[in-house]
């Protein structure tokens, strides 16, 4: 891919930004790629060695703070007219509260999925609790000669130890899975402002 077409690419996909951040995106990786070919590489090798454009416009969105790409995208094209307005007015008591029911939910959702990562990780912090705990009654009770309750305290505290092995991994995954989906919920929510094609 060229230079010229990398970055009309490029600017396609990043269409719903304010003017000025996509011009100042264009820029930069325009000097980047020029900085590549100063460097010796060919003008195909300095596009390819940078990434895809769909990578950057995505990590573009990423970093763009949401309040930014909203005014951008409400910002109004033209003066609304009269019977917009009316209807606007009119819809009012419907479409306010159904839009606030659904933020409700959506963010309960969220809540409750972080919910389920506290308790695993509650869980993960019993089992270590336990296997210290059973650890220690280990001793007290070896040390006041009763060695077979010992031995079967010791065995329940590794067995305790060993499953908070398991469930650590399982609790680091999960957590990494919510971050995760968070990231791509935020990516796809400030997609839907930022519409591909728009080009302005």
């Amino acid at each position: 891919m060229t230079k010229l077409n990398f970055l009309f690419e490029l600017r396609d996909k990043l269409s719903g930004l304010p003017k000025e951040d996509i011009e100042e995106r264009l820029n930069f990786y325009s000097e980047m790629i020029e900085d590549r070919i100063e460097e010796g590489l060919l003008e195909e090798e300095a596009v390819a060695a940078i990434g895809t454009t769909d990578e950057i416009a995505k990590q573009i969105i990423y970093d763009t703070p949401f309040t930014k790409i909203a005014k951008e995208k409400l910002k109004p094209k033209n003066k609304p007219k009269i019977w917009e307005i009316i209807l606007l007015v009119l819809g009012f008591p419907l479409w306010l509260p159904l839009s606030i029911a659904a933020f409700a939910v959506a963010f309960s959702l969220y809540i409750a999925l972080w919910a389920v990562i506290i308790s695993f990780w509650a869980v993960f912090a019993s089992f270590i609790g336990c296997a210290v705990g059973g650890v220690i009654s280990a001793v007290v009770f070896a040390v006041n000669g009763n060695t077979f309750t010992a031995f079967a305290i010791l065995a329940a505290a590794l067995i305790c130890a060993g499953l908070s092995i398991f469930i650590f991994f399982g609790c680091k995954l999960a957590t990494k899975g919510i971050l995760l989906l968070t990231e791509k919920v935020i990516i796809y929510t400030k997609s839907l402002f930022v519409k591909k094609g728009e080009v302005k």
